[in-house]
């Protein structure tokens, strides 16, 4: 956070300075910026053309005739201005204020595709997200055929030999490694047919198709709370990331929805509910006691994905 810069026109350790030598003035109001006047070229009316408020200025002594002639003139006038008054009423009296009424301008309501479109996203993609369960690690993971494979990070499994799935349901299942690429954080599961059972296999979408700005969702289970969903948009794409164990550089998507420890592996979806990415990583500020989620996390494309997943299961 930026250090207080005080008073916009004053710093804070402003004082005033002595007073001035002589009489004191009378008291002019304080402004932070110079005042001019929007005339400060013309010098200010003469008394005489400008009469002080409360006092009355005769008019010019005029002749007898020309008295008389001026009062036909204004008795004349007085009387177009009556008529003029009452044709001004006639037409004014139709809009009366306390009778008139205000109408504002809303738009029609957006229709129901519009309203429930992140909702139905997330019922759709919850039923394939699974808590995978690696001795002491915890993670997530999503299914992505009818086969019982499912698609988690590397090092949410890494080292374990004992691995178990949570279902949506509540269901816990024993799981298989089938394979695992540590340089890309990439590792697939398998669950038995029969457990597979109410597994709902997720869309793939295509990650370079994604914009940044395109509303997306991470599901997962982070801190070990099942069925997770938050929601946020595309930050950027491509961005330089460090994943697996060789630490180079990859491609990622970044976004701002709330991922924390327990993400890892659960899928990013975007509107439609197509899996865009695989939640990986997280900013931190580089303290362990700030290690949740600062608006800042990372997904392998879906992209990239898919051919090291084939690779695995093939």
């Amino acid at each position: 956070m930026s250090p207080h810069l005080g008073h916009p026109f004053r710093g804070p350790h402003y004082a005033p300075g002595p007073p001035p030598a002589g009489p004191s003035p009378a008291p002019q109001p304080q402004y932070p910026f110079s005042v001019t006047p929007a005339s400060a070229g013309s010098a200010p009316p003469s008394p005489a053309a400008a009469p002080q408020a409360g006092v009355t200025v005769p008019p010019p002594a005029l002749s007898r005739g020309t008295t008389g002639r001026r009062g036909r003139i204004l008795v004349a006038s007085l009387a177009l201005s009556i008529v003029a008054g009452g044709l001004a009423g006639a037409v004014t009296g139709a809009r009366d204020p306390e009778t008139a009424a205000a109408e504002l301008p809303q738009a029609a309501a957006p229709p129901a595709a519009a309203q429930g479109s992140i909702t139905a996203a997330a019922a759709s993609v919850l039923p394939g997200v699974v808590s995978v369960r690696a001795g002491r690690a915890t993670g997530s993971g999503f299914a992505i055929d009818q086969q019982g494979h499912v698609v988690t990070n590397a090092h949410v499994v890494e080292g374990a030999s004992d691995v178990s799935l949570v279902l949506s349901n509540g269901r816990r299942v024993d799981a298989e490694v089938v394979g695992a690429d540590e340089d890309n954080d990439l590792a697939v599961l398998q669950v038995s047919t029969a457990d597979a059972e109410g597994l709902r296999a997720l869309t793939l979408g295509r990650s370079a198709q994604l914009r940044v700005g395109d509303p997306v969702l991470a599901v997962g289970s982070p801190l070990g709370l099942e069925g997770t969903v938050t929601a946020g948009i595309v930050s950027a794409l491509d961005r330089q990331a460090r994943f697996g164990d060789s630490g180079n550089r990859q491609s990622a998507i970044q976004t701002d929805a709330a991922i924390n420890p327990g993400n890892s592996g659960g899928p990013l979806v975007n509107a439609a509910g197509q899996v865009v990415g695989v939640n990986t990583a997280i900013a931190t500020l580089g303290s362990t006691s700030r290690s949740g989620n600062i608006g800042i996390g990372f997904a392998i494309p879906v992209d990239r994905m898919t051919t090291i997943v084939e690779g695995l299961i093939n």
